[in-house]
């Protein structure tokens, strides 16, 4: 091991001897517990019954599950479930002629945010009898909080790596059968997300800018889609063929990630009146 470098190799996750706790899940359910827990906080300070998050981690969690999975469906693999419509939905895949349950594989987190941001909007109105854009203002900060633990969840299954280095720094994972050293980009996203996380809590608590719908959701999704779109140019590609798009140089992801940066621009400068 070089002294820049550092060789990665972790188990699958904690094994309770009967079962094996993976990593990347119990990334997932700590971030929906963190997230629950500080989401109360908000809702005290706004006055809000607490009851009403049992139904707000119903319509995330659906809403999170079923968008990754159709994101990654239509925006990168489209080419396969075209002829496969059956495995949109269904745990198994067709090999040799046979079915073999292989769980479901591929998740987008643009498709995420999509299911996320529409599911709000009957949450809001129905549960809250708010706007869309009091909710999403919150919501995000618990979003920004939860990439941190999902992209650490990646790190820890040595996947969505960066490219080559081309030099003795950076993370050999041995367990995706690497021997270079790569860019630990998941790493990257993942204190870049937990960095927005905590300027948007600040914002919340210790100034006027919740007062101002759109502008706390609108600098998530400036800040975070534009991360996104930067460190995307130090990734692997994650879909064979579909690595470059415009130019030669802009990836599925990036060209996902442009209109949500402006959206949320959009949401940070327009004139509104405050609430």
């Amino acid at each position: 091991m070089s002294f820049l470098s550092v060789d990665w190799d972790p188990s699958l996750g904690i094994d309770l001897g009967f079962f094996v706790v993976r990593w990347y899940s119990l990334m997932f359910v700590a971030a929906f517990l963190l997230g629950l827990h500080l989401m109360k906080k908000i809702y005290i300070k706004d006055e809000i019954p607490v009851e009403k998050l049992d139904t707000l981690f119903m319509y995330t969690f659906i809403s999170m599950l079923v968008g990754m999975r159709l994101g990654d469906v239509f925006f990168y693999s489209w080419d396969y479930y075209q002829n496969h419509l059956l495995e949109i939905i269904l745990p198994f895949k067709q090999v040799n002629g046979t079915w073999k349950f292989t769980g479901f594989t591929g998740f987008a987190s643009h498709g995420a945010a999509i299911g996320i941001i529409l599911t709000m909007y009957f949450y809001a109105k129905k549960h809250l009898k708010k706007s869309w854009l009091f909710i999403l203002d919150r919501l995000g900060i618990m979003v920004a909080l939860a990439g941190f633990f999902i992209r650490t969840g990646n790190f820890f299954n040595s996947e969505i790596y960066g490219k080559e280095t081309g030099s003795n720094f950076g993370v050999i994972f041995k367990a995706a059968g690497e021997t270079t050293a790569r860019h630990p980009t998941q790493l990257y996203e993942a204190f870049s997300y937990l960095a927005l996380f905590f300027v948007m809590w600040y914002l919340y608590w210790k100034t006027e800018k919740k007062q101002q719908e759109g502008f706390l959701f609108g600098l998530f999704m400036a800040v975070l889609w534009s991360l996104r779109f930067f460190i995307e140019f130090l990734k692997e590609a994650q879909v064979e063929g579909r690595e470059d798009w415009v130019l030669n140089s802009l990836n599925t992801g990036q060209i996902l990630s442009i209109p949500l940066v402006l959206i949320g621009l959009y949401l940070m400068f327009r004139k509104t009146k405050k609430a």
